[in-house]
């Protein structure tokens, strides 16, 4: 879970922000550990752990420099991931939909490939997406000593599955899963 942004266009700390009872980042949390054993909510380097509901598998790690990009906070969570898959997504993406992500995943096992995205009209979206862990963080150490910083640069880097809108907007028709919150009028209401 990349949550080591700086919240610019919203204007405060998005993720402490409240949303249906309960702070923003537990949302993208909860629906994670509806498909993964542990979440990594990896943060920037001084920022403070949010409290989780208890219970919750979270480990949480930290963003060597701060303000670098998305990979550099990859880099962190993949550092301390130990499972063959990671799912990757935002700390503001609070209506992620399990059935997707296990498409998702299903598709990377079936495959075999490094990444799986989603189609979003025509274009291919970054976030969520899953890895195949140790060949992914390989890239992206590649990548961070090339000066790229940004997911998109991951995904054009290695071999990638990118599921289609049918498929995917079959399980999610309302499309909740690529919901993000950027500015305080995107929090779904």
């Amino acid at each position: 879970m990349l949550a080591g942004g700086r919240s610019r266009r919203f204007g405060r700390d998005k993720l402490a922000e409240e949303y249906e009872g309960r702070p923003l980042l537990e949302h993208p949390v909860l629906r994670l550990l509806d498909v993964c054993d542990r979440v990594i909510v990896v943060l920037a380097p001084e920022a403070e752990e949010p409290s989780m509901p208890a219970g919750t598998s979270v480990t949480f790690a930290r963003d060597a420099v701060e303000d670098e990009g998305p990979l550099r906070g990859l880099s962190a969570g993949m550092a301390v991931a130990d499972a063959e898959w990671t799912v990757v997504a935002g700390g503001d993406m609070p209506d992620l939909q399990p059935a997707v992500l296990l498409e998702m995943l299903r598709a990377g096992l079936e495959t075999g490939v490094v990444a799986v995205s989603l189609a979003d009209g025509g274009t291919e979206r970054p976030l969520p997406c899953v890895l195949r862990t140790a060949p992914a963080a390989e890239a992206v150490d590649v990548l961070l000593e090339a000066g790229r910083r940004s997911l998109r640069d991951l995904l054009g880097a290695v071999a990638n599955v990118v599921i289609d809108e049918p498929t995917w907007t079959a399980l999610d028709p309302d499309r909740r899963t690529l919901i993000d919150v950027d500015e305080p009028g995107d929090i779904p209401g």
